[in-house]
This record gives C-alpha cells, structure tokens and sequence, in this order.
C-alpha cells in the first residue's frame, strides 16, 4: 500500500531529485512520468481518467488546494489500490485536508463495496432508526424489530447494521446515539468530521465495527482498514441525498464453498480487535 512518504521518495530516487514537493503544482505533479506510470501499474487503460478526477477534485476544493499536492496524490494512489473513486459525491472514498496535508478516508460505502468483493455476502446494510421506528432490540440474541412505518419525527435515536452471509451467518448491531456520542468522546481527537455529517460518521463508526468483529476481511479490505485508521482526527463522511439507507444483494450462484473465517471469532481475534477498537472515529 502506498504511502505519502514511501511514494514521495520513489519519485525523488527516479527523478534524482530531494524528496519535496514544495512549489510542485498538482497538474505538473499528475502529468510527470514517474506518477503516471504508478497509476498505470495500478488502473491500468483507466489511469488517465482517475487523474483527471483527482485535478478536478483538486481544482474544485479551496481547503485541498492549500494541502501538500504530494499527500494528495498518495492519497489518491491508495485509493486507486482499492479501486475506489475518490469522486466526493458518491462517498466511497475521501481525499481529506488536515494540517496541511492531504489524507486517505473511507466512507461507509466504501467498506459495503470492499465487503461485496468478497463474494461471500447475502446482504449488508447500515440505517440510521428514527424516533418511533424502534419496537424492540435484544443485544443477547440480536434479535431487533424495526417498522420504519411507524417514524414519529425525523429525530435519529440510534443506527443498525446488519450483514448475512452465503453460508447463512449473520450479524446485526445497534447503537443508540447516545452509544456512538460516548464512542466519539472517547476515542475522536477532532470534531472536524462530526461536526460535518454527524450521521455519515455514525453510520459509518457501526458498520465498521461490525464488519471489523465478525465480518470476513479480504486482505484488500484489511489493508483499507489499516490506511483509513491512521489518522484518526480526519474528516469522513458520506453526504447522502437519500435518506442514508442502501441495501446491496449478492445472487448465491457466486460462490458454493464453504465460508472460512477470516480469523478466528476467539483467543488471537479478540487481541487484535482490541487494538483495532482504539483506531475507530
């Protein structure tokens, strides 16, 4: 996976050059041979579209402008590496200012088409519930029943994952909002995200969780995991117009093999969860 240092200094090692891109501009940066031909290795014949759309993005955001180009540009290269397009308007991925660099940042959509890829998904949905839409959750037995028929306002009270696997496993979490507010205290150095779409990080804060515990990682999505937890003081959001609910099928005819785990529900797993758990916004 690249990283904005590991790629910054190959370019420098290439071009002869010290590693520093200061005065570099973005659309000098994406037209040098070096940084073409890595998006070539990477996308292939769809290279040259996707660094168009990270000079638009460029072009198009006042606050990525007054980032490093460099940071922006190995943000996007990861982004490239998980085949997601870093178009802000369909919240796969984010390509996000902070402290004068540019970083990578998975939407919650992103983590559904990574977990689709796996081919070993049914269904895998996140939701935000509304005041009135909740009759009952059993945290023990996860049983939970939602009429979304019954919404008394549009107040969100808390947020549902659920995912079902071919092989018949599933899973489903809720957090009430007060549970997601105590988790953004706790582990949140920055607000900067929050404070722009409270629901998009919410959702997003649930379903990864969820996935990250009982879901099946391919090593695709746990290098994404690694990338989107190393700045955890990032904005991530997914702006929706709709209203914030998607539902994905996966026809069974994919796939016969019995699901392995990727690791193991107990023992090592639960080590490597806890130490995951402190990376989540």
């Amino acid at each position: 996976m690249a990283t904005n240092q590991s790629l910054k200094t190959q370019l420098a090692n290439k071009n002869g050059q010290a590693p520093s891109t200061q005065g570099s501009t973005m659309k000098g940066l994406l037209a040098s041979p070096s940084v073409i031909k890595r998006f070539e290795e990477v996308l292939g014949k769809r290279a040259t579209q996707f660094t168009a759309s990270i000079l638009s993005l460029y072009n198009n955001e006042k606050m990525l402008q007054k980032a490093e180009p460099m940071s922006v540009i190995s943000s996007a290269m990861i982004a490239a590496t998980l085949d997601l397009p870093v178009d802000k308007n369909l919240g796969y991925a984010w390509i996000v200012p902070y402290g004068g660099k540019a970083q990578f940042q998975l939407g919650y959509k992103g983590y559904i088409q990574l977990a689709l890829r796996t081919g070993q998904y049914r269904y895998i949905n996140v939701t935000p519930i509304h005041e009135g839409e909740l009759i009952k959750w059993n945290p023990l037995t996860e049983e939970i029943d939602i009429d979304f028929e019954q919404r008394e306002s549009e107040a969100v009270i808390g947020y549902a994952a659920y995912f079902e696997l071919l092989n018949g496993f599933r899973k489903t979490v809720y957090w009430t909002r007060e549970q997601v507010e105590k988790h953004r205290k706790k582990f949140s150095k920055s607000d900067f995200g929050w404070k722009n779409d409270w629901d998009a990080m919410a959702m997003k804060t649930v379903l990864k969780n969820l996935l990250s515990k009982w879901g099946i990682l391919s090593v695709e999505m746990q290098k994404a995991v690694i990338e989107d937890n190393e700045d955890r003081e990032l904005k991530d959001v997914t702006p929706e117009e709709d209203d914030n609910t998607i539902e994905y099928e996966v026809q069974e005819e994919q796939t016969k093999e019995p699901v392995k785990e990727s690791k193991e529900k107990n023992g090592k797993k639960d080590s490597a969860q806890d130490t995951m758990d402190m990376n989540f916004d």
